[in-house]
């Protein structure tokens, strides 16, 4: 009976996950401009398809075969090999479920790349991108600060219940690395000056991140690992879902009145501070205090806006902020744990929680994700495989590579007056 409570309780969160990447779909279709809508739609299906199916094929086998360091413990991980027998059907484990989770958990990370990169990357190169960060990047960060037996828990006493380090803050250096090399799209830069873009349907942005948000519960849900004798996080901690539920819900409300007052009600940055506040309190957040939680929460809320501010000076163009939100919560939120939760007890025989367990495994990860991304997205920059060329970039996506029309009977025009803003 516990094996089928088990399988049911991964299982749902694996279904609640799905609604991230149905978010990120119409989170991004909105953010585009109308020229480029199915174009981004349609990254979203393939991202969510090809990083699954490879992370089958590769990515799990990173996972129990690299929790070591330098070499990992590749001896140890035959059952994750795709051919194994515990990879296949009519198996008592639980181990398709396990992997489902991942799967979603990888997947996640390629939709964080996919937002920033819109309008101007090849489709082909966003492939190849998101399968290395999916499957390989991520998940290599995974074993070393999200396994039982990670070398950053074994030997810094790291601590990152809800994986803000190798999901988020993987996922935000690898697409930083990217961005450096992909460039901003035509117009976003003018004599140095910003030119903001806007969204062609923030309403429908803005209902694409509560999708997210509804999907975050699976996501934190598959962050526990049930037993019949408890809930445990991946480490083994003792927590329960009531203190992920407190946190949860408080990192929310935290994270967009933050937003919100230092954005001055700008709807993106204020709806995107409800993932910034959640990815600020994800490492801390089966042993906070929810008053704790909302405070942190509401500081991650308060940074984002000027975590873009700060980016957009370097000439780099994110267009759904994912650096910032991602990237920069994260950090902040590892950081910050390492100090709020120094000296509580870790895993029994393991180093406790402190701050430079913290500081060192974020700029382990943020190393490991930022050098892949840079290094791959410069090499094939240099193959010219990266951008689409200039005349499909204005002309818009949608009509070089997608075979429909998003709006064939057309959408409403809104003549902006401000000279600071493109609207074609």
């Amino acid at each position: 009976m516990e094996a089928v409570i088990t399988d049911l309780f991964y299982w749902v969160s694996i279904a609640l996950m799905i609604c991230i990447h149905a978010g990120f779909l119409a989170y991004e279709v909105g953010a585009s401009r109308s020229k480029n809508v199915l174009a981004a739609a349609m990254k979203n299906l393939l991202t969510f398809s090809v990083v699954c199916a490879t992370f089958f094929f590769f990515g799990w086998w990173f996972y129990n075969a690299f929790y070591q360091f330098p070499v990992g413990a590749i001896d140890t991980a035959t059952a994750a090999l795709p051919w194994s027998d515990d990879m296949g059907p009519n198996n008592s484990s639980v181990t398709g479920i396990f992997w489902g989770a991942f799967a979603l958990f990888a997947a996640t990370t390629g939709s964080i790349l996919s937002g920033a990169v819109l309008e101007r990357i090849r489709t082909s190169a966003f492939l190849i991108l998101t399968t290395v960060l999916g499957s390989v990047v991520w998940i290599i960060g995974a074993a070393w600060a999200w396994h039982g037996s990670g070398w950053l828990l074994t030997e810094w006493g790291w601590h990152d219940f809800g994986a803000a380090g190798c999901v988020h803050l993987i996922a935000g250096a690898f697409t930083l690395g990217v961005l450096i090399n992909l460039g901003p799209r035509i117009g976003r830069f003018v004599d140095g000056k910003a030119i903001t873009i806007p969204p062609h349907n923030l309403p429908l942005t803005m209902l694409g991140l509560m999708l997210i948000f509804v999907g975050f519960f699976g996501f934190l849900m598959g962050c526990v690992v049930y037993t019949n004798t408890g809930y445990f996080s991946i480490f083994g901690n003792q927590t329960t879902l009531s203190a992920v539920a407190f946190s949860t819900l408080m990192g929310l409300a935290g994270g967009i009145l933050g937003a919100y007052v230092s954005s001055k009600g700008e709807p993106f940055w204020t709806i995107s501070g409800g993932l910034a506040g959640v990815i600020s309190v994800a490492p801390g957040m089966d042993l906070y205090h929810p008053a704790l939680a909302f405070i942190i929460a509401v500081a991650g809320g308060l940074l984002i806006p000027y975590f873009g501010k700060a980016i957009e000076k370097f000439g780099i163009d994110d267009v759904v902020g994912a650096v910032a939100v991602h990237g920069g919560c994260a950090a902040f939120g590892i950081v910050v744990s390492g100090f709020v939760l120094w000296g509580y007890p870790n895993v029994a025989g393991y180093p406790d929680i402190n701050p430079l367990g913290q500081i060192g495994g974020f700029v382990v990860l943020a190393l490991l994700g930022f050098l892949p991304g840079y290094v791959l997205s410069l090499a094939l920059k240099k193959a010219k495989m990266l951008r689409i060329p200039a005349a499909v970039e204005l002309a818009g996506l949608d009509l070089s590579e997608v075979p429909a029309t998003p709006y064939p009977e057309g959408i409403p025009v809104t003549i902006l007056k401000s000279d600071t803003e493109v609207t074609a």
